[in-house]
């Protein structure tokens, strides 16, 4: 049986936060549970979680605040301690609070009632919140004030808190394109390699594809391959770390050239192999290596 690698309780003020939280902890790999009864709570717990795609096994979050269903502060606390005493050492508790101040001014700006002042000013539900949480925030190990917070600097500082290495990593693809035929509709990065001499109007190498050898020599051999797909690759391991860092899940490169069978294909698997030496998994698609090629496509081969 597989158990979390980590439980986290996530509770708070209402409006604090925690839906922000939860969905990044889930955007991170972790499994998240939300208002699940607590009577329930010893039964998922027990309950085999399964490894996450990466074979790890999965943390898992669980929400909790004042509209949960037998919610009471104290039996929570006595029953994370009755479980801590059993051996379940693994148990953190985030409390995300907030201004009453700040809480008031986003449900007046939202126009959501506030869940225990359905009928009544949102600061009287904030107060009464307040005190039947009390104890939880006082017991809580990790404490997060989120007044000045929007919910991009909170889900920025979770993923630096929470994020755990080899979990959730995002989804990188190379493909390579003809610029003829239309830009991919889901790049992130483009790069043009039209700058490259063409094999197309090599007659011999026309037929050919950039995954054959004397292809790839004949593209390679330009002066500006080197200098300009080293960049290239340089620019890479520097933007695809930050953009994991900022919790970015699809990262979709295209390499294109005109009719997408020679320069670009080429490139797309040297880049490919650059990423999988830098403990990438990126999957590679040739969008157009099958298409006919045609001259009129292809421009003049001025130059060449």
């Amino acid at each position: 049986m597989s158990f979390p690698s980590e439980i986290l309780l996530v509770t708070g003020m209402s409006g604090a936060g925690k839906s922000t939280v939860l969905n990044t902890l889930e955007d991170l790999g972790w499994e998240v549970v939300d208002n699940l009864p607590l009577s329930l709570l010893d039964r998922l717990l027990r309950t085999d979680a399964g490894p996450s795609q990466s074979g790890l096994a999965r943390p898992l979050a669980i929400g909790v605040g004042a509209t949960t269903r037998d919610f009471d502060a104290a039996a929570i606390t006595r029953q994370i301690d009755s479980l801590r005493a059993a051996g379940r050492q693994d148990i953190d508790t985030l409390f995300l609070y907030c201004s009453a101040d700040e809480l008031a001014r986003r449900y007046d700006e939202t126009r959501r009632r506030h869940p225990l002042a359905v009928d009544r000013p949102a600061r009287e539900g904030i107060a009464q919140e307040r005190d039947l949480l009390e104890p939880l925030r006082r017991w809580a190990p990790r404490l997060i004030d989120t007044s000045q917070y929007n919910s991009a600097d909170l889900a920025k500082q979770i993923r630096r808190t929470f994020g755990q290495p080899g979990l959730s990593e995002p989804a990188v693809s190379v493909m390579s394109f003809g610029f003829s035929r239309g830009l991919p509709p889901d790049a992130d990065l483009v790069f043009d390699m039209r700058f490259l001499r063409n094999p197309h109007w090599v007659p011999h190498l026309r037929p050919g594809t950039g995954k054959d050898d004397e292809v790839a020599a004949y593209v390679a051999e330009d002066p500006a391959y080197e200098p300009a797909v080293s960049r290239i690759e340089d620019l890479l391991l520097l933007l695809l770390p930050r953009y994991r860092a900022e919790g970015k899940s699809y990262i979709n490169i295209a390499v294109g050239c005109t009719g997408g069978r020679h320069r670009s294909v080429h490139v797309a698997e040297r880049i490919a192999a650059l990423l999988r030496n830098a403990a990438f998994s990126p999957t590679v698609t040739h969008r157009d290596l099958a298409a006919v090629p045609q001259d009129r496509l292809e421009g003049r081969p001025d130059g060449q």
